[in-house]
């Protein structure tokens, strides 16, 4: 009996570490963005450089998508516990559900991800149309 009881607390002691050992790393978590300047923080991370002159976040903060002055959009999606981005071109595969706007990339690897956008994801959708090549 007492071997099991300190198999137990040599067993939880080590379960802890690893969990503590992990938060330390910054591994696992549920990231969100939570406001325009935590969009405008992870794309500059993305994209050096990239200033968005309007942003739409996902009203979940799973995503964004973002436009600079030169016409560019960025989207930025939830990857794990980290995000990623990518610059959009021509070859965007978007699909327009009233307040939900899905969009994948050239890029397989990246994948899709459909954004709540509320009333500007049609305008948003109609901007993918316009993007270079």
């Amino acid at each position: 009996m007492t071997l099991a009881l300190v198999k137990l607390g040599v067993s939880l002691a080590a379960i802890l570490a690893l969990a503590g050992f992990a938060k330390f790393l910054g591994l696992g978590g549920d990231p969100r963005l939570a406001d325009e300047a935590d969009v405008r923080r992870v794309a500059d991370m993305l994209v050096p450089g990239f200033e968005a002159v309007e942003i739409a976040r996902d009203k979940a903060g799973i995503g964004a998508l973002l436009r600079d002055a030169d016409g560019r959009q960025l989207l930025i999606r939830q990857h794990g516990a980290f995000f990623a981005g990518r610059l959009l071109d021509r070859g965007v595969d978007a699909r327009l559900d009233q307040n939900f706007l899905t969009i994948g990339t050239r890029d397989r690897t990246f994948g899709k991800v459909t954004l709540n956008l509320g009333d500007a994801a049609a305008r948003w959708a109609s901007g993918l149309r316009h993007l270079p090549s």
